[in-house]
């Protein structure tokens, strides 16, 4: 067994996001955008794994957001992703993002625990409880439209799960949307529970994220608030027994110069960005999604064409290792990094940036 690096406390956590998707997290027609392929997502994997990187996080996808693009439109399913990611790797833990209203929570419990096998301890599980309309239409699902409904339906798919990996009984559930008969889960994960992940917005979004998940994942837009909004999620958790470390997300634009950096940053805001599918992207989040403040969506549309609106960390790699610094002093526990080339621009950021947080202590 090896340790599952997002159940050490220590350090600020680093992890990339979104490499099983077509453009990552990059909303633009440039020609250099991010190619999914799995020949990509291994070289990237090998590369994470021996720079000490933490976890890798994709995103559970079935349609495209359209546009010329069809942003996320061909996207690896993220189970199979990352098994195979763990078999080729050593210590990075590797997450799967499953939504709970498009995977049985006993075929789900056993996916993962499997995924732990092959990884030795380092598999991870995002839960989603759903907000995109389409897709679940393309699946010939319903999107409730209450939050209550889709938690309520998540809290009960997670405890069968967790039971499932606890219990050392065949037994019998009957509950308010699970019906199920002399079930039991062999194997168990590895070492305990995995690691979970929650990305949650909502008043009820997060209180399921501080009743089961181990991390609660939450955009990074305006700092001042966040420090708040991460007193409150953290004391809401103590006042249930638990420690939930808060994760977040950001775009990198790493360049020698700041001059170099900020003109490719003005170029995916402007001419090189896919607006259409921005646009189908920003009207679900209104629609459907609370994971950003909708006060302040409208504000960062810009935001979405360059990172998906993650927090923008640009310039020189002392101004990119600032900006990290700034988001651990905020109180994050960590964030994932998303480039328009994972693979061709990670090695910068591996070599110039690193370095300056390991100098200062946080890495």
């Amino acid at each position: 067994m090896t340790k599952n690096m997002m159940k050490e406390p220590k350090g600020f956590k680093l992890g990339t996001f979104s490499s099983n998707c077509s453009s990552g997290m990059t909303v633009t027609k440039m020609a250099e955008r991010w190619e999914n392929s799995w020949e990509n997502n291994l070289k990237l994997g090998k590369m994470l794994d021996e720079a000490g990187i933490d976890f890798m996080l994709p995103i559970a996808r079935w349609i495209g957001y359209g546009g010329e693009t069809d942003f996320h439109g061909n996207v690896l399913e993220t189970v199979t992703w990352a098994t195979a990611l763990l078999a080729c790797t050593q210590k990075i833990s590797v997450f799967a993002t499953l939504h709970t209203a498009a995977n049985n929570p006993v075929v789900a419990a056993k996916q993962i625990a499997t995924m732990d096998h092959v990884g030795k301890g380092r598999a991870g599980l995002n839960i989603v409880a759903g907000w995109n309309k389409p897709e679940y239409e393309a699946l010939g699902l319903t999107l409730p439209d209450d939050h209550e409904t889709r938690y309520g339906y998540a809290q009960e798919w997670f405890d069968i799960v967790q039971k499932l990996w606890t219990s050392e009984e065949y037994f019998d559930w009957a509950g308010k949307y699970f019906n199920l008969k002399h079930v039991a889960g062999s194997p168990k994960p590895v070492d305990g529970l995995p690691p979970i992940l929650n990305a949650a917005g909502s008043g009820i979004g997060r209180a399921f994220a501080t009743d089961n998940a181990d991390y609660l994942f939450t955009p990074a837009i305006d700092l001042e608030r966040s420090v708040e909004e991460i007193r409150e999620l953290k004391e809401l958790a103590k006042s249930k027994g638990r420690d939930v470390g808060v994760l977040t997300f950001s775009h990198v634009i790493c360049r020698e110069t700041e001059e170099e950096a900020t003109a490719l940053r003005d170029q995916l805001m402007g001419d090189l960005a896919d607006w259409d599918a921005v646009d189908n992207l920003v009207n679900l989040q209104f629609a459907h999604a609370q994971s950003f403040p909708h006060d302040l969506l409208a504000q960062i549309k810009n935001l979405f064409a360059m990172g998906h609106g993650g927090f923008p960390l640009v310039g020189t790699p002392r101004q990119v290792a600032d900006g990290i610094l700034k988001l651990h002093e905020t109180g994050f526990s960590g964030t994932t990094l998303s480039f328009v080339d994972y693979v061709e621009e990670f090695p910068y950021f591996r070599d110039e940036v690193l370095p300056l947080l390991a100098e200062a202590g946080i890495r």
